[in-house]
């Protein structure tokens, strides 16, 4: 199986940023990719482990994984549209 952080195209820290911002930085950087690209998001913000799922669903992007270590939140979204 291969690990899908391999197709990582751009990595958005946004660790220490409140609610709303790393779900704003998250679209920003899909929004600049092409379909197919992956976005790796690092948040702390606790709502972002709700913020990001729900995003990714309203706006049609996968969210292909979702992982908590150390209060360190890591995304994996890929583009779809």
């Amino acid at each position: 199986m291969s690990d899908p952080s391999h197709d990582v195209e751009v990595e958005v820290d946004a660790r220490g940023l409140a609610c709303p911002l790393p779900v704003i930085e998250l679209a920003r950087a899909v929004e600049q990719q092409d379909v197919g690209a992956v976005v790796r998001l690092l948040a702390t913000d606790p709502a972002a482990k709700v913020d990001v799922p729900v995003w990714c669903r309203m706006q049609r992007q996968e969210l292909r994984s979702a992982e908590e270590a150390d209060g360190c939140w890591t995304f994996l979204v890929a583009k779809l549209r």
